[in-house]
């Protein structure tokens, strides 16, 4: 092993996953009554977490971004091995856990003089940036020095986006996240949102009355994307991020890939979304994450 790659919680990679590609995953806080605030994935599982969310109607919950200590105590023991460490943070428009793992790399750079530490600010969140957290492992597994991934993976940073849909308006509301989508929750009750994210924000990209309607956007949404920047989708890493609704994530996979037939398509893996990021977009967030591979 050349270097660690290292992520925060928000990359929604299956634990199975992260064990098997040897990332280390510093975890986020969730809570449902804003005192108690327990790991993701370590203390509380992704299907409680959405069992509880959909249990509990009307109950925002809240996360928290993992501590200083967390990520100082993740490098310390690379620092330790003279291994080499790449960190990659959800974006800092997001969170502030970006900022907590560049002052533990200070503090390690004190007492390890001779540690090696980037910390990358992804510009993306949830499952895009679990596919960029792959990509890394990518350039890793297939012997690229580190100086050379490191290089690669901010060039196809700006390339990564997020077309979806949620539920409601709700949770972004709640959640502080409206931002730009600020006209849409002044909307008509009941509509669906279209939304997309790109540059480390989130852009209004339409609404409709209907689930299906949305999920007929969101793939229209995508296509619009490959024809604008004429991407081959052979050159992208593609993906279906879903919330509670495994089942409703089948349905569109199917729809996704009927439709996209024409571009060559012929499989998106699902991952689910995980509570850093439902916390702000609701139970049932629905779409694409997609980014150049490295």
């Amino acid at each position: 092993m050349q270097y660690q790659i290292i992520s925060d919680g928000s990359c929604d990679l299956p634990q199975e996953m992260t064990k098997e590609k040897n990332i280390h995953v510093v975890p986020f806080y969730v809570s449902f009554d804003d005192t108690n605030y327990v790991r993701e994935m370590a203390d509380i599982s992704v299907r409680d977490f959405y069992n509880q969310m959909v249990e509990k109607e009307g109950v925002y919950p809240k996360s928290s971004m993992p501590s200083i200590q967390d990520y100082y105590d993740a490098f310390e023991q690379y620092a330790k091995e003279d291994i080499p460490v790449i960190c990659i943070c959800i974006t800092e428009k997001f969170s502030g856990s970006l900022q907590s793992a560049t002052n533990a790399k200070e503090m390690i750079m004190d007492e390890y003089p001779d540690a090696k530490i980037t910390v990358i600010n992804s510009q993306i969140n949830t499952v895009l940036q679990g596919l960029y957290v792959l990509e890394a492992c990518k350039l890793r597994d297939e012997g690229y020095d580190y100086e050379e991934s490191v290089q690669k993976l901010l060039d196809i940073r700006s390339s990564g986006r997020i077309f979806f849909t949620v539920g409601n308006i709700e949770y972004l509301k709640h959640g502080g996240r409206i931002g730009k989508l600020s006209g849409i929750a002044g909307s008509v009750l009941g509509v669906k949102p279209l939304i997309t994210l790109k540059e480390g924000e989130i852009f209004p990209s339409g609404i409709v009355r209907s689930r299906k309607k949305s999920m007929d956007k969101v793939i229209d949404l995508l296509k619009e994307y490959l024809d604008e920047t004429f991407t081959n989708p052979s050159e992208y890493s593609l993906c279906i991020g879903y919330g509670y609704s495994y089942e409703e994530a089948q349905e569109f996979q199917k729809l996704a890939l009927d439709r996209l037939t024409d571009y060559g398509v012929k499989e998106i893996p699902l991952f689910q979304i995980g509570a850093t990021i439902s916390v702000h977009t609701g139970p049932y967030p629905l779409g694409f994450g997609i980014i150049k591979k490295a």
